[in-house]
């Protein structure tokens, strides 16, 4: 049972906004900064009361998930990605104890206590071992035929998973205690237990009996439930596992913690002192910005707070004093404004021309089906008389299987490829006409060659397609004309943090 088709046993939204606590995730490089969480974010200034009636979900600390499964960026084998395709047995043996080397060294650098380390490091080497085990009794049952591997590998890529977000949870809560904190470990892994719950049941059982006027739970990024996270969620389960925990306890607001501010554009790019925080916006800006690639929450996490009208904030790790950005369903903004321009570099354009298409009730149904069969998400995509074309960010590999599946389906159809850059501007209100004519203008003042736009009547993002290697470039001229030239574009209403 998934989180969707369960949100009729969460609380009711008149419910949620009487309760009194929060709840916050707090990404991996933030974790990894032990000192700095502690002091802008865990503790600070808070003094007894204060502390509690806060719900700490946490995600692995930077690196260790990669070395887990495979690195996001460079795609280098961790131990599942070893386990699963290696010929060499003991090459996911090897990656294991590196896992297990790096966790300790974490905990060396953490622990000023020998006692709380030595508890920590026997943690950790519970958890490994205990995985370590599994996956050589694993091997061992599918050496015989009537066993395959297949059928295990992602309940075998969430177990190895959960090990991260065990490890850092664990840890925080050591810490805390230390600190004359009192913090519960809260953890949803499912490690050896045996009865199998959905994502609601699993959060249920526990917070069962914690008053959470008095205690601070720190709870595994990770939940381990009956229909699986992973297969559905990606790598993105520890927003899930976030976003479920607000809304099966009632969470008045829900926090992410990040190492940037949401942002008009990216620093690197425009400049640190020509960007602005967002300051408020809704629930439609950061589905437009997950289809960029650039989550605010991942999108299904979005769905249940959505549902439940639980406003999302997004603040910055190191400023613990500034409101941050919030998101929420009921904004509406009565004057319209751009409030980031952001995009994808080295996307990919499939135009696929068939003349038999014409006049054909559901004709783009063949390609449309070809995407999905392979997995692959469409940032956009149109159709007109005889075309469709359609923009994806994925390797050419991948693209080239679509291609050749489309081709059988359609063998009169001419098909053809080029990457390309798309930049997106992005606003909670965009109803007006000027907009499109500057971004266009300015564009072409700039020197840039622009291939398509596209809009859509709900007014909340414009995306023009640009020649490949056009992409910093754009960014900044679009953000110069909407934004920095254009103060009235990025008036904020921010409400005070919690």
């Amino acid at each position: 049972m998934s989180m969707q088709e369960t949100t009729s046993e969460l609380p009711a939204k008149a419910e949620t906004q009487n309760r009194a606590h929060t709840v916050h995730k707090i990404g991996g490089t933030s974790m990894s900064d032990i000192e700095t969480v502690f002091d802008n974010i865990l503790i600070g200034s808070r003094r007894g009361d204060a502390l509690y009636n806060r719900i700490f979900v946490v995600s692995a600390y930077g690196g260790i998930t990669d070395m887990l499964l495979e690195c996001k960026k460079s795609s280098e084998p961790g131990v599942y990605a070893l386990y699963a395709g290696s010929d060499n047995d003991w090459a996911w043996g090897d990656s294991l104890n590196k896992v297990q080397d790096h966790m300790l060294s974490i905990n060396a650098s953490a622990f000023d206590d020998e006692a709380d380390r030595k508890v920590a490091d026997r943690f950790v080497q519970e958890r490994i071992e205990g995985v370590r085990n599994c996956l050589i009794d694993l091997q061992r049952i599918c050496s015989y035929g009537h066993f395959k591997l297949e059928e295990h590998l992602m309940t075998v890529r969430e177990m190895i998973s959960g090990i991260g977000e065990a490890h850092s949870a664990h840890n925080t809560m050591l810490l805390l205690r230390r600190r004359g904190v009192n913090a519960v470990f809260v953890d949803l892994s499912g490690w050896r237990e045996s009865e199998s719950l959905s994502l609601e049941e699993r959060i249920r059982e526990g917070f069962t009996d914690l008053d959470l006027s008095q205690v601070l739970p720190i709870v595994t990024g990770y939940t381990q439930a009956a229909d699986g996270l992973m297969g559905i969620y990606g790598r993105g389960y520890s927003e899930v596992t976030f976003s479920a925990v607000a809304c099966v306890t009632g969470a008045r607001e829900a926090i992410i913690h990040k190492e940037f501010h949401l942002s008009s554009a990216d620093p690197n790019i425009v400049g640190a002192g020509k960007v602005r925080p967002i300051g408020r916006t809704n629930y439609d800006v950061a589905d437009q910005l997950s289809n960029m690639g650039m989550e605010a929450i991942h999108p299904r996490a979005a769905k249940g707070l959505r549902q439940q009208g639980i406003p999302l904030r997004i603040v910055n790790t190191y400023e613990p004093n500034h409101p941050g950005t919030i998101i929420d369903e009921s904004w509406n903004p009565e004057n319209p404004r751009i409030e980031i321009v952001t995009g994808l570099e080295n996307a990919i354009e499939v135009e696929v021309f068939d003349q038999d298409m014409v006049g054909i009730p559901g004709a783009g149904e063949h390609a449309l089906a070809a995407f999905r069969r392979f997995k692959l998400p469409l940032v956009s995509w149109s159709l007109n008389a005889n075309t469709m074309t359609f923009y994806v960010s994925a390797p050419l590999k991948q693209v080239r299987r679509v291609i050749e599946v489309i081709q059988k389906r359609q063998p009169e159809s001419e098909i053809k490829t080029r990457k390309v850059d798309i930049v997106s501007v992005i606003g909670a209100n965009m109803r007006n006409p000027h907009i499109m004519s500057t971004a266009l203008r300015s564009l072409n003042d700039g020197g840039l060659e622009v291939l398509a736009t596209h809009a859509s009547g709900r007014a909340v993002d414009i995306q023009i397609m640009l020649a490949d290697g056009s992409y910093d470039e754009a960014v900044r001229v679009l953000h110069r004309a909407l934004i920095e030239e254009d103060t009235g574009n990025c008036k904020v209403d921010h409400r005070s943090a919690a």
